[in-house]
């Protein structure tokens, strides 16, 4: 069932594997992702036919937004958020998840449109929900791996969570990767109204609100391939920068848990 403009009302749940997750939405971000595209859509669709995507547009001039208009016009679960502009990483999972909680899906996920992420392995993703509020595919816990990166990007890449994780405290191998999927009442609980950071450590933050929160947040394994087709918004300035703000993030953090306990010591 559709309303006027074709998104779903309500989306059912009958026959899915993980009915009682709720219904499935790949929320997929794209700039000049033309070429990468059509392939991904259709992998996703094959590896969790149940599963809807949508995906978000930042008015690409490469025409990535029309392909994703054919492609959603031949497909009823497939849909399209067309955005004013490139407004950064983050603002573009921000609106598709404002999208997807609207529409009534239960369980929302981060898929880049590159192919570095597997579909094939969003099962994986799914299962280990059922007993979490959220979940990062990690390249740094067993069973994880990184394909056809140089060695100076892994190296940049671990000693950034090496870092995020003595900076804020928390557990998490692979803070920084972009595969997860969220309990849309994860998300519901996060603040989405406060999240202010569009870039790389947009996903940092996201994973330490949750842990905050007191959500359960697990890691499960997946294999990051490097794009074949198109460029990489990535760079080593990006990186640089959302490690300084993840710096500020924990020096702040240390001062509040410090002025705590000597409020504390002070009532004693």
């Amino acid at each position: 069932m559709s309303t006027p403009d074709g998104h779903p009302d309500q989306p059912g749940t009958s026959g899915s594997r993980w009915a009682e997750l709720g219904e499935i939405l790949v929320i997929i971000p794209t700039y000049n992702e033309a070429e990468n595209l059509e392939p991904i859509v259709g992998r996703l669709r094959a590896a969790v036919p149940e599963a809807h995507v949508l995906i978000a547009d930042d008015n690409s001039p490469d025409g990535t937004g029309e392909l994703a208009d054919k492609l959603a016009a031949g497909d009823d679960h497939v849909h399209v958020l067309h955005r004013q502009g490139k407004e950064g990483l983050g603002a573009a999972y921000i609106a598709g998840f404002r999208w997807g909680l609207e529409h009534g899906y239960g369980v929302l996920v981060e898929h880049d449109a590159d192919g570095s992420h597997q579909p094939e392995q969003l099962d994986r993703l799914l299962d280990a929900l059922r007993d979490a509020d959220l979940v990062l595919g990690s390249r740094y816990v067993r069973g994880g791996a990184v394909e056809n990166w140089p060695k100076s990007r892994e190296i940049l890449s671990r000693g950034g969570n090496i870092y995020t994780r003595i900076a804020l405290g928390i557990p998490l191998r692979d803070a920084t990767g972009g595969y997860r999927a969220f309990r849309r009442e994860t998300l519901e609980g996060l603040g989405l109204d406060q999240v202010a950071s569009a870039g790389y450590c947009f996903q940092v933050d996201l994973a330490w609100r949750a842990l905050k929160a007191g959500f359960r947040v697990v890691e499960v394994p997946i294999t990051f391939v490097e794009r074949e087709r198109g460029k990489s918004k990535m760079s080593q300035a990006i990186v640089l920068e959302a490690m300084a703000r993840v710096g500020r993030w924990g020096l702040a953090h240390r001062a509040q848990q410090v002025k705590g306990l000597f409020g504390a010591a002070g009532k004693g």
